[in-house]
C-alpha cells in the first residue's frame, strides 16, 4: 500500500527538480492508482510543491540559473492566476476537470514530440 505513494513521490520529485513539474506524474498517480479525487490530487500536489520547489529553487539559484527580474513578474502573475484557477477548479465538475487535465497533458506531450529543436 505504501509503495505506490513512495514511487509516485520519488518520480515526481525527479521531474520537479528538472523544472518540468511533478504534478504531471503525481496527479495521475494519485487519481488512477490511489483512487484520490482529481480535486484532492491537485490539492496534494500543491502542498507537495512547496518543499520540492524550495529545494529546486535553491539549487537553481546556486547554479545562477535564475533571471530574477523576469521571475518576479512571472511569479506575480502566477499568484493572480493561481487564485483564479483555484476558484475555477472548485466550480468545475471533477470528471470534467480530469478530462481537461488529460487533454492538457496530451497536448503538451504532442507539442514536445513535434517541436523543432532550436539549438540545432
Amino acid at each position: 500500500m505504501f509503495i505506490l505513494p513512495i514511487i509516485s513521490g520519488f518520480l515526481s520529485g525527479i521531474i520537479s527538480g528538472m523544472g518540468i513539474g511533478g504534478g504531471t506524474i503525481l496527479i495521475p498517480a494519485l487519481s488512477i492508482f490511489l483512487s484520490v479525487s482529481q480535486k484532492q490530487a491537485q490539492g496534494v500536489n500543491l502542498l507537495y510543491f512547496i518543499p520540492t520547489a524550495a529545494v529546486s529553487l535553491y539549487v537553481h539559484i546556486k547554479n545562477k540559473n535564475i533571471v530574477f527580474k523576469t521571475s518576479f513578474i512571472i511569479a506575480g502573475m502566477g499568484i493572480i492566476g493561481a487564485v483564479f484557477g483555484a476558484v475555477l477548479a472548485n466550480k468545475i465538475d471533477t470528471n470534467l476537470l480530469r478530462k481537461l487535465f488529460a487533454a492538457f497533458l496530451l497536448a503538451m506531450g504532442f507539442y514536445e514530440i513535434v517541436k523543432k529543436d532550436k539549438k540545432k
